[in-house]
């Protein structure tokens, strides 16, 4: 503090006559600066010169490791219904074939694994892409290859070639607090590499419907539409999350918040696809919903947090271990459960195989039971391989854990490329189909003979949100 007061001395002498405010305003500006840098980690700093605090020393180091991604690809062109009528395209001497358009995307990556050229960036960057160009920060581009997908947590993985390659160290995205300073770093609006700063707004975000899994951390720092698949690093420059959305009301950009994959469920996705392509999920068998203070003072609980078991799956391995429905989970592995959406992420992300410690309360006793969670083996198809309507989607059972599955109801979309046939008819990733021109369908191969009776005019009966919907296709 003594420099503190040497220059309160000097503007005491200068601004004798002035009013004090003027010098406490000094004085308290001063103190706040120095405030300000010792928040900050003296080796972020280095190399800087104490009056003017900077990030670049360690940015210098990190964004050798965040590349831009460019993608090309093509999605079909929905003809008018007219022309799927043979007479009407032999009389407008129109193609008997589909019409395809190209696309573009741009988004960011980061390199996690530089002797052999790993990129983590998200699934929406690269999804339905021909190919994929990837930019180093010397400006130098290199062609990547899919190594695997994972449009649940929408995490994907691509590799170049790893020649001079400089990859992010990572933090434990676990012990992240709120407050914490971060740096995201991407590319947006396709403008090149741009850095912003920001803190750790909240953790754990989830049931916003950006993904199937979400365990968001939420921050400040500027994220606009090309920063997806960019990184979050801590004033250390070590990777925290990998950027993926932001919550706008109009869509335009940036207005404060914007969510982050963390890093440790990021990595141990792409471990998984690493290994072998796809990722393997783990099941409990069990269907939650939130434990409302209604329910505690029914089930005359003093907790006020967590999920209640609303159904169990036969055979499933909540079913062997004893857990019913009434149960109230309030801790899985080590998590408090908040909610029935944290209940179905925290089971949603198990390996298949890995033990399941689960605290519950039943009759008002506290209880422990351990589980191993299953493999989830679902019958999957491309939607073009069923009717060239559903081309660009992904069709499947219904997750074990639904409430279909236990009717033994429905078909899953899994995913719909966007601008794609399947997308322009109107379908979206987590409807279920129900019935295709009025057949009720449970298998693939029942929606299949269904779409051939009408493929010119198909009606289907879907599920989305909870609500039922008819949507005609022609």
């Amino acid at each position: 503090m003594s420099t503190v007061f040497r220059i309160f001395k000097s503007v005491m002498i200068k601004f004798r006559t002035r009013p004090l405010t003027l010098c406490l305003g000094l004085v308290l500006a001063v103190t706040q600066t120095t405030i300000g840098l010792a928040a900050i980690p003296a080796s972020t700093l280095a190399q800087v010169s104490s009056s003017t605090p900077s990030l670049a020393p360690m940015l210098e180091k990190v964004t050798p490791a965040v590349v831009n991604i460019a993608t090309k690809g093509k999605v079909r062109v929905k003809d008018n219904p007219l022309f799927r009528d043979p007479f009407f395209r032999y009389f407008f001497d129109q193609p008997s074939r589909p019409r395809f358009r190209e696309t573009q995307s741009l988004g960011s990556g980061v390199i996690v694994d530089a002797k052999n050229g790993y990129i983590i960036t998200n699934n929406h960057v690269i999804s339905g892409a021909d190919e994929i160009a990837v930019t180093l920060v010397d400006q130098t581009t290199r062609k990547a290859t899919l190594i695997g997908t994972d449009p649940d947590t929408d995490i994907a993985v691509i590799r170049v070639a790893p020649e001079g390659l400089s990859a992010l160290t990572f933090a434990d995205s676990e012990k992240l607090r709120v407050g914490d300073f971060v740096v995201a770093i991407g590319n947006p609006f396709g403008l090149g590499q741009t850095v912003t700063s920001g803190i750790v707004s909240a953790l754990g975000r989830s049931g916003l419907g950006i993904e199937g899994y979400e365990d968001f951390i939420q921050t400040d720092a500027s994220i606009n539409p090309g920063n997806s698949g960019g990184a979050l690093v801590d004033l250390e420059g070590k990777l925290v999350g990998i950027n993926t959305a932001i919550l706008s009301p109009n869509g335009s950009g940036n207005v404060g918040i914007g969510f982050a994959i963390p890093i440790n469920l990021a990595y141990t996705i792409m471990e998984q696809l690493v290994l072998t392509g796809e990722v393997k999920r783990g099941r409990l068998g069990i269907v939650t919903q939130d434990f409302t203070p209604e329910l505690a003072q029914a089930f005359n609980i003093k907790e006020q947090q967590g999920a209640v078991v609303s159904q169990v799956i036969p055979g499933s391995p909540a079913d062997k271990i004893g857990l019913r429905a009434g149960d109230v989970i309030t801790t899985i592995n080590g998590r408090k459960i908040q909610n029935s959406d944290e209940a179905r992420n925290v089971i949603g992300l198990l390996r298949s195989g890995q033990d399941v410690h689960v605290f519950f309360i039943r009759n008002g006793k506290k209880q422990k039971v351990i589980a191993q969670a299953t493999s989830i083996e679902r019958v999957k198809a491309k939607g073009e391989e069923i009717s060239a309507i559903l081309a660009g989607s992904t069709l499947s059972a219904v997750k074990p854990d639904s409430p279909f599955a236990v009717i033994n109801m429905g078909i899953e979309v899994e995913r719909v490329s966007e601008n794609s046939n399947a997308w322009l008819a109107g379908l979206r990733k987590g409807d279920i189909i129900i019935a295709a021109n009025r057949t009720t369908v449970n298998q693939l191969s029942e929606l299949r003979d269904a779409i051939k009776q009408n493929e010119i005019r198909l009606l289907l009966n879907i599920v989305r949100n909870g609500e039922a919907i008819l949507l005609l296709v022609q």
